[in-house]
């Protein structure tokens, strides 16, 4: 008998219009080892006092702020990021429904709850997830990894303003105001005094519309070239009002910033890295530092640096606040090092394994020779103060002066100098200066640098080198890139820092399920 003629093909029943005499408990719809129960189970465990202080008594009921929490933190580790598709999650995801329990906060309550309730409390939060964690022995707090990556702002790219360019207005302003001053002293010397206006430091914009009044009134009634006339309108009408506009520019930018964006005045155009054009364009961004340890992020700030330099003393100062004790050690690139961050982080007692400007290079020979006779070459006899040429003959000190770098840190250089390089057989190579050779150098930074270099090289400071490259870069490449995390959703730094910790957050609870 054929087979294939006899059998029938059989469908299972379909009840999509059947009423049920129990509803069904979502609960049992949840596998048990689903990262929404970790969620649940780890938030339910910290204290949120702090968040409930931010309601105030009074009005209609809110929603509780450890369910919006946790709805927040889950939404981040399934890439949701926008407070319209979290609400439209909890209306119709089964495990965002068992986490909310069944209630439907709007687009407007989670973004509130995320752009206000959470600025003051979620770092105590956050702190008291990695306690948990360190208790569970799934990191140490004490073995950081930092690095930091550019995350672009929620702001347009196109709409800027330049700390470079206010200062050249002002100088065009300033110059062309000279020009009309000395225009009415040839014209009418007797009716104006000897005081320059140019010759202020700065000109504010009730100096200047005195200026432009003065020199308007010793002009009246005399006959002014066509040309100055249209310029004094000009400029009375113009520059005051120019003035105090850079006036609020300048206090905006503060003075550690060059520019930022008029969508979202705490954001700095940066340049990033994954640029689709490839071509380094600089974009309003923020520079986010992590500590990690194991891959679990350890603790997270939010910079407008757009270098890493000047952000690891407020970062690891951070860290120290936020858990009440310094790191034993720290792990970083080059991009940290410094003189200063070498420095404070030796008066922490905290042990540096940060490798400075050129490490890598010098460590290839061929690059190393290419330059014999480069001040680190040079040898430095302590005993005497002085520097020994190429040749072994001494080079005296000649002095010292203070020059403060672009993070404010003041650096003491010492100069030294060689004596008869006229006739030394190294003169034009080793020495390529008129006269004797002399060179400036800061003694603190080539001592810490020595230092830095001993643990690099050291069993330890090798084993480091290599933990920083898959402890903390794979995180942000998680976050990234696994996750589609390029661009912040609000705007502010106090708000982006919201959005950093959540993300911090979710990383951490999502690896923990994992």
């Amino acid at each position: 008998m054929a087979r294939g003629k006899t059998l029938q093909v059989v469908f299972k029943q379909n009840f999509q219009n059947q009423g049920m005499l129990l509803p069904p408990d979502l609960n049992d719809l949840i596998a048990q080892n689903h990262p929404v129960r970790v969620v649940h189970a780890v938030l339910e465990k910290v204290d949120i006092s702090l968040l409930v202080q931010q309601y105030k008594p009074g009005g209609t009921s809110s929603y509780h702020p450890r369910m919006l929490l946790k709805v927040l933190v889950f939404a981040y580790i399934n890439n949701i990021y926008s407070s319209r598709k979290i609400e439209e999650a909890v209306s119709q995801n089964i495990n965002f429904m068992w986490l909310a329990g069944m209630s439907k906060p709007d687009h407007n309550t989670i973004n509130r709850f995320r752009g206000q309730r959470l600025q003051k409390s979620l770092q105590p939060i956050f702190t008291q997830v990695v306690l948990l964690l360190c208790e569970e022995g799934l990191l140490s707090i004490k073995d950081l990894y930092t690095d930091g990556t550019k995350i672009e702002a929620n702001a347009n790219r196109y709409t800027f303003v330049w700390g470079n360019s206010i200062k050249t207005n002002r100088e065009k302003m300033k110059q062309q105001l000279g020009e009309l001053w000395q225009y009415a002293q040839s014209v009418a010397a007797s009716e104006l005094d000897d005081t320059d206006p140019t010759g202020f430091d700065k000109i504010d914009s009730e100096k200047m519309t005195q200026t432009i009044d003065t020199i308007n009134a010793a002009l009246k009634d005399k006959e002014v070239d066509k040309g100055i006339k249209q310029k004094l309108n000009y400029a009375k009408k113009h520059w005051p009002a120019a003035l105090d506009k850079y006036d609020k520019q300048e206090k905006v930018l503060g003075e550690n910033r060059s520019s930022y964006s008029k969508t979202d005045t705490d954001a700095t155009f940066m340049r990033m890295k994954e640029d689709h054009m490839r071509n380094g364009q600089l974009k309003p961004a923020y520079n986010v530092q992590i500590s990690t340890n194991s891959q679990y992020i350890a603790s997270y700030s939010v910079h407008q640096n757009t270098t890493d330099t000047n952000t690891l003393i407020d970062h690891v100062s951070r860290h120290i606040k936020q858990f009440g004790q310094k790191p034993n050690n720290i792990t970083a690139d080059a991009g940290y090092g410094s003189e200063q961050n070498y420095q404070w982080l030796e008066k922490k007692r905290i042990t540096a394994y940060i490798k400075y400007n050129q490490f890598d290079r010098m460590q290839n020979e061929k690059i190393r020779n290419k330059k014999p006779f480069a001040v680190d070459r040079l040898e430095y006899d302590a005993e005497n103060n002085q520097y020994l040429c190429p040749i072994g003959e001494p080079m005296k000190h000649k002095g010292w002066k203070i020059e403060e770098t672009k993070g404010g840190y003041p650096q003491i250089i010492d100069s030294f100098q060689a004596r008869k390089c006229k006739g030394c057989f190294l003169n034009g190579v080793c020495n390529t200066q008129k006269g004797d050779r002399v060179i400036e150098v800061s003694l603190n930074n080539v001592r810490l640098k020595q230092g830095a270099e001993k643990r690099l090289k050291s069993t330890r400071g090798l084993q480091k080198r290599k933990q920083r490259c898959f402890d903390t870069e794979p995180v942000f490449g998680n976050i990234k890139h696994n996750h589609q995390f390029k661009r912040f959703m609000l705007r502010g730094i106090e708000k982006v820092t919201v959005e950093t910790g959540l993300l911090a957050l979710a990383h951490n609870l999502r690896k923990k399920a994992a």
